[in-house]
């Protein structure tokens, strides 16, 4: 057993790597926004879109990803995301004028995408059912360790004054991890559930045996069963009305996570400190300093996941969040108590990392029945990239016009969030992800009802 969990964490671990370049290629953007404004002389609209454009890379990824996970499987299709990954850096880097950065960025995007959705449905389909929250907040902690790094590689390469390239150094720095992370794939297994699927029931076998010797059998039997199902309703439509239910869980979570303003703080970070006045390279610091909460209090909710449960997780986080954007809001529009702002904002990415931002893609890999997992899980992860596309290219905008009131709209949105989610959002914890497709289809998943 020791085997099989040391065999999980492996291809977890591999699969959550896409995790770390989807943070580190969404956050390495705050390092350079000065450069390219002033390089090639953006106006608040189109540095939002420099930002923002690898983000509508992403609604593309996450919209079609799912087709191909299905037919040539996840494996195959993280080692894409690689390769795009890979092309993106090296395009940014080398970049000769605003229209190919813009490309390149958008290539990138298309890799994130995928990955997010591909890389927790990888791991949700291989973990145990008692340890699927912290296998797969797993791609949630890569996220933000990510992020963290882009962070610090920005103040590290801001030390040695490269002048003219440092941004371009900046940017390019992210092909080494997805050059990585591809190699690495190949080392991993395929989805005993996609193999199930395509009648390679011996190697299923096979991985299940290493990942679970005890109860391999069994797990095996309950995914043929689902399996065909899934066949004999293999023309099964998303939008029908029993799906109603986890398709309003997975949009709505994936709205309230980005008008959380998340990453309009993570990619305007710089910004958001040059505002307040602060230097570039004391902007870089304090930009560590945030990366680093948002990895602390990440691993801290990891950890209790499986234990408290998603849905606590979700009213705690509210709850500070609205506090702390408030507290920011505050700072803008009275033009007072600056020293307070890494503080407040630091409480603000504790907050958000303990709730939504480690629950948000646990929860899109639970909420859907295997038939349609796929999906549906493509389906939140676009709405979550459509509206962080949005709230990203026109938040320079908004706060150049409005100072701080982005975020007295952002906490207003937090109290929606606890409401909603205290009224309406179902408890994952604790079952299979079998038991949770009988429940859906089922009928016996009611509003607001809680799984031990």
């Amino acid at each position: 057993m020791k085997a099989g969990k040391n065999y999980i964490i492996l291809c977890t671990i591999v699969a959550a790597l896409g995790g770390f370049l989807f943070g580190f290629d969404t956050a390495v953007i705050a390092g350079a926004t000065k450069a390219l404004k002033e390089l090639f002389e953006l106006d608040a609209a189109s540095l939002g879109l420099t930002v923002s454009i690898a983000l509508w890379g992403t609604m593309i990824g996450a919209l079609f990803s799912s087709i191909p996970a299905d037919v040539f499987g996840r494996r195959f299709c993280l080692k894409i995301t690689g390769v795009l990954f890979f092309v993106s850096a090296v395009g940014c880097a080398i970049a000769w004028d605003w229209y190919s950065l813009v490309i390149f960025r958008f290539i990138g995007g298309v890799g994130i995408g995928a990955a997010s959705v591909i890389g927790p449905m990888y791991i949700a389909e291989i973990a145990p059912a008692n340890s699927r929250g912290r296998l797969v907040g797993l791609f949630q902690f890569n996220i933000v360790f990510g992020i963290l790094m882009a962070y610090f590689s920005n103040y590290i390469i801001g030390l040695f004054n490269t002048g003219d390239v440092e941004w371009r150094i900046k940017l390019g720095v992210a092909a080494i991890p997805a050059l990585i992370f591809f190699v690495l794939l190949f080392f991993i297994p395929q989805s005993p559930r996609w193999l199930v699927k395509k009648s390679q029931f011996d190697e299923a076998l096979t991985v299940l045996k290493a990942i679970n010797q005890e109860n391999a059998q069994k797990e095996f039997e309950e995914i043929q069963n689902s399996i065909n199902t899934e066949d004999m309703q293999k023309d099964e439509k998303l939008f029908s009305k029993k799906y109603n239910f986890p398709i309003f869980l997975a949009v709505s979570i994936a709205i309230f996570n980005q008008l959380s303003g998340i990453n309009a703080l993570l990619y305007y970070l710089n910004d958001i400190f040059e505002m307040a006045g602060f230097s570039k390279v004391s902007g870089d610091f304090q930009a560590v300093i945030i990366g680093g909460t948002n990895l602390l209090f990440t691993i801290l909710a990891m950890s209790v996941i499986d234990k408290i449960g998603r849905k606590k997780l979700l009213l705690i986080g509210s709850v500070g969040t609205a506090i702390c954007l408030g507290a920011v809001a505050a700072i803008f529009i009275t033009d007072t108590h600056k020293s307070l702002l890494i503080w407040v904002l630091a409480g603000y990415i504790a907050s958000f990392a303990f709730s939504q931002g480690a629950v948000i893609w646990v929860y899109l890999s639970e909420v859907f029945p295997n038939i349609v997992r796929a999906k549906g899980q493509a389906l939140g992860s676009f709405t979550h990239w459509l509206m962080c596309a949005l709230v990203s290219w026109t938040f320079p905008i908004m706060a150049a016009k409005s100072g701080g009131y982005p975020f007295v709209f952002f906490a207003f949105m937090m109290v929606v969030q606890f409401i909603v989610v205290l009224l309406v959002y179902p408890e994952t914890r604790g079952a299979s992800l079998e038991e949770l497709q009988k429940q859906l289809l089922g009928d016996e998943w009611s509003v607001g009802e809680s799984n031990p």
